[in-house]
């Protein structure tokens, strides 16, 4: 799991916080805990999701919580903000969520 980032989010500052696995649409990915979901995810690959019109590459909008361009599904939770929810051990994201169709 350690391998080098393919993500557009590179972490220039080591965390002081203990790195957790979680998994992000069945990939077990390493991140700090309390980091975003949005950070984790960007961590390890390019985009959050893509754009249900046009399939254009999403990375979030506002990173603050007031759009609603970053919705994930966390397991056991629902629906959630990745930009504000923090990331703890164990934690089932999917970015495909929410589900049309």
């Amino acid at each position: 799991m350690s391998e080098a980032p393919r993500g557009q989010v590179v972490r220039v500052k080591r965390r002081h916080a203990p790195l957790v696995v979680i998994e992000i649409d069945g990939e077990q990915v390493e991140a700090f805990a309390g980091e975003s979901v949005l950070v984790a995810v960007l961590a390890h690959r390019p985009a959050l999701r893509h754009l249900e019109f046009s399939g254009e590459p999403r990375a979030g909008f506002c990173l603050m919580g007031a759009c609603q361009d970053c919705w994930v599904e966390i397991e056991g939770v629902g629906g959630a903000r990745a930009c504000t929810t923090p990331v703890s051990a164990g934690l089932r994201v999917s970015t495909g969520w929410p589900r049309f169709g």
